[in-house]
């Protein structure tokens, strides 16, 4: 009974049931391409002749379930109709699904996103397998565009409006067990169980939870109440004018129900502008960096991690979260508890279960004599800025490592040809360079030197990937790419403080202009006295400016000592009205850093001009809706 299908199998079981498996021509994961959802069509077509028992819809990938629509066909949008035509196709496809006789069930093993949970959401039950990458959400937001395939009509009526608006809002995921505890999902069970399982519910009649009587009211009379609460929420963290998509769900949702065919001019309006391009452009940097160290077949079990500052202690921290066992090394006990104690609220905060919590804490084991070199797979240095004080520890590190183990320093400053003199293998050291808070920042540089072991930048690259981060291959210069252009950026912010600015009025400036900090609050932030001591490697002579050097002398260091250009409590920094921003003080203050960033391709710092890009929004979180500095240049 199988009509000539490229991307989807269907079968049926003697008891009627009907399986449509999606496994995706070609693709390592499914997506909802045109071709994809035509060829569903025409299994509905076919299923309206032979009307199944039960219809269960399930993925043939490994990778999960079905990762959203397909991305490339977004940058063919040239037209007002072809954006209109793709919001159509899928939005009529699911009201069809929804609408058919028979029960269906979507089971959702992997990632389902996007498209794919809206067409999980178009069948009767959704049947959710309990495993780590089960992972179900709505992020079209981040791509700038909306659920425009049922998505913002369903969400809301399966788990209430605020919950739907925040998943929509921000891209959040749900993992299985609390999408069964939200609604979303019918069940939650373990993989063994999950054909036998979707079997009888599909068939089971049984009803779909009800939504609580005040969540109803919330979809009903009181929507303009939500509504008006999720503007004021969505206007904290992002300007109408920067971020368009998460206004227009809300009013999507608000004035119709979720169906945007019913306001073409919104749809026109979010898929023409430069903001939906420009994220999808940043989505294309992200993927690419993530197939950097894809060729390697590196794996890392075991990691040591030397020196348990804050940096040091969190990156061990984050690799125990990943799964791995890290053994952390310091001088003594004392100097490890710190890092111990930060590591276990991560772990609470993370994993939100305390058996997973507790076997994560068990993988970080504090290990003075360091007797986790000869295991480690990657050994990472992360010892204070000291040319000497690193010589030493290579020296004795080197001899008792074992083949094919990575060395690597966290070095910020300096340069790995000046590191690596003592070693006997010279071209095996690299670079894996964090940023703080590790737990937040998800780029990670990998520094190649001049010679090195293109096999172990490969290495490196691959174990970043491994720990859910983002690669940078970058070359080694001072300050590599992140560091190199936040120097230029930050002394011009205090340049114009010098010339009587109030610091709100900088920070203000660099805010509206889309950044998610001000440059004066990052200062204080990082601490005044390293921005002192980069600015000093990386300024190339120029004189420290005087409101940097002031605060320096009288110790006020920022927040870590409770004062620097601003007053901080309990974490927050105390700001005076900001005033009005005198024009152009933006584009003057973004000039410097986006010229050294030019300045970098052109050596060959870095690849080219995407990765560059890809690396100032990843590692400074500079505008994303730009499409990154060089980007923004172009479009000026």
């Amino acid at each position: 009974m199988n009509v000539n299908l490229q991307h989807w199998r269907l079968d049926v079981d003697t008891q009627g049931i009907a399986t449509a498996t999606l496994d995706k021509a070609g693709e390592s994961a499914n997506s909802l391409s045109a071709e994809v959802l035509r060829e569903f069509s025409s299994l509905l077509d076919q299923l309206d002749v032979y009307p199944p028992k039960g219809l269960i819809i399930r993925s043939g990938k490994a990778a999960g379930f079905i990762a959203g629509a397909d991305i490339s066909e977004f940058s063919q949008l040239d037209t007002a109709e072809k954006g209109r035509a793709l919001v159509e196709r899928g939005w009529k496809l699911f009201n069809r699904l929804e609408a058919v006789k028979y029960p269906t069930l979507a089971l959702v093993r992997g990632h389902c996103l996007g498209g794919g949970l809206e067409l999980a959401l178009a069948c009767r039950y959704l049947l959710a397998v309990d495993e780590s990458g089960t992972k179900m959400g709505l992020p079209e937001v981040m791509l700038g565009i909306f659920p425009g395939w049922g998505g913002m009509l369903r969400l809301p009526q399966r788990v209430g409006p605020a919950a739907a608006l925040d998943m929509m809002l921000t891209g959040k995921t749900l993992d299985a067990k609390r999408a069964k505890k939200m609604g979303l999902a019918d069940d939650c069970v373990p993989p063994r169980v999950m054909e036998m399982a979707a079997r009888q519910l599909v068939v089971s009649g049984q009803p779909r939870r009800p939504l609580p009587f005040m969540q109803k009211l919330m979809n009903g009379p009181l929507k303009s109440v939500v509504a008006n609460g999720a503007r004021k929420q969505v206007a904290r963290k992002a300007r109408p004018q920067h971020y368009p998509a998460p206004y227009a769900i809300i009013d999507l949702w608000q004035k119709h129900d979720g169906n945007a065919l019913a306001a073409p001019e919104v749809v026109d309006r979010i898929i023409a502008s430069p903001t939906a391009r420009n994220l999808v452009r940043v989505f294309g940097l992200q993927e690419r960096l993530k197939g950097f160290g894809k060729d390697s077949d590196f794996k890392a079990r075991r990691v040591h991690v030397i020196g348990a500052g804050v940096m040091g202690g969190d990156i061990a921290a984050w690799c125990a979260l990943r799964g791995m066992t890290v053994t952390l090394q310091d001088q003594a006990l004392e100097r490890i508890a710190p890092a111990l104690k930060r590591a276990q609220s991560l772990f609470v905060k993370k994993l939100r279960d305390p058996l997973k919590a507790r076997a994560a804490f068990d993988r970080l084991i504090p290990d003075p004599q360091g007797d986790g070199v000869p295991h480690a797979d990657v050994i990472i240095e992360a010892i204070f800025e000291n040319v000497e004080a690193k010589h030493a520890l290579f020296r004795a590190l080197e001899p008792r490592m074992k083949p094919g183990a990575v060395l690597a320093t966290n070095t910020s400053s300096l340069k790995l040809e000046d590191l690596r003199t003592v070693l006997h293998r010279p071209e095996r050291l690299v670079g894996i360079h964090f940023f703080n808070p590790v737990s937040m920042m998800p780029l990670v540089e990998v520094v190649e030197a001049e010679g090195a072991d293109p096999t172990v930048v490969q290495a490196a690259c691959a174990f970043v990937k491994q720990i859910d981060k983002l690669p940078l291959p970058v070359k080694s210069a001072p300050g590599f790419l992140v560091n190199a252009v936040l120097a230029p950026y930050m002394l011009a912010a205090m340049r114009a403080v010098d010339e009587g600015i109030s610091p709100e009025t900088v920070d203000e400036a660099m805010l509206a202009f889309g950044m998610p900090m001000g440059p004066i609050e990052l200062i204080d932030t990082v601490g005044l006295d390293i921005a002192m001591a980069a600015g000093k490697q990386l300024a190339g002579g120029a004189d420290a400016p005087k409101c940097l050097l002031q605060r320096v002398k009288k110790n006020l260091l920022g927040k870590k000592s409770g004062q620097g250009f601003y007053a901080w409590s309990e974490g927050k920094p105390q700001k005076g009205s900001a005033g009005s921003v005198p024009a152009g003080l933006a584009e003057r203050l973004v000039k410097p850093l986006i010229d050294r960033t030019e300045r970098l391709v052109a050596e060959g710092i870095i690849g080219d001009a995407e990765l560059a890009d890809a690396g100032v929004i990843f590692g400074t979180g500079f505008a994303p809706f730009t499409g990154g500095p060089l980007n923004y240049r172009k479009s000026v």
